[in-house]
């Protein structure tokens, strides 16, 4: 925990990134005490065993946190000051050392750590079609990771020293789950700008 609460870490991406399952297993190895040894030096013995993990896409639902629905693109548009207000209540009354948020608009709300998912873009189209999105609305995501937008996004509102990539193309859950976990407890070097998808355009 932070001198002002606990440390705040946004899992952020392009939809289809892995977001939600990487952030899942990451709870589920919590909870199991396998990252009970991932404890930095440097960290005051904060090790992962005290982790929150909030679905911010869930939340702007049940919540009814936006202002208007996209019905060409089956979305809606998000009211990022009541959803910045509510993680701010949250984070208040949160019990644990550090509460990670995991959402494609995680990195417009304030963070102490960033961290990006990236995977192919022909890989993200396949999973985004596979799961039923319309192959206009994949396409144009595919688009966006291999322009970076997410990341630049990132680096933009918290700088680099604050933002870590981590490729998922050719990973399992838990292997990202751990990138992850190395993050909270700041055994891992941020590293904006290392993966790199121009060639797909």
């Amino acid at each position: 925990m932070t001198a002002t609460g606990p440390l705040r870490v946004a899992v952020t991406g392009t939809p289809g990134t892995g977001k939600t399952t990487a952030t899942d297993r990451l709870l589920d190895r919590v909870d199991a005490g396998d990252f009970d040894d991932l404890d930095a030096p440097g960290t005051d013995g904060l090790g992962v065993d005290s982790v929150d993990v909030v679905h911010l896409n869930d939340v702007v639902q049940s919540e009814a946190l936006y202002d208007d629905v996209d019905e060409d693109r089956g979305s809606v548009v998000v009211d990022l000051d009541a959803l910045a207000a509510w993680v701010d209540e949250y984070v208040a009354a949160a019990d644990a050392d550090v509460v990670v948020f995991d959402s494609h608009l995680a990195h417009h709300l304030d963070a102490d750590r960033v961290v990006v998912l990236r995977c192919h873009p022909e890989t993200l189209d396949d999973r985004l079609t596979d799961r039923g999105e319309p192959a206009a609305k994949a396409a144009e995501n595919a688009e966006s990771e291999a322009l970076d937008v997410v990341l630049g996004e990132s680096v933009d509102a918290h700088g680099t020293d604050s933002v870590y990539e981590i490729a998922t193309t050719d990973r399992e859950p838990d292997d990202v789950a751990a990138a992850i976990a190395a993050v909270l407890v700041g055994d891992r070097e941020p590293s904006a700008g290392t993966v790199d998808y121009i060639e797909y355009l």
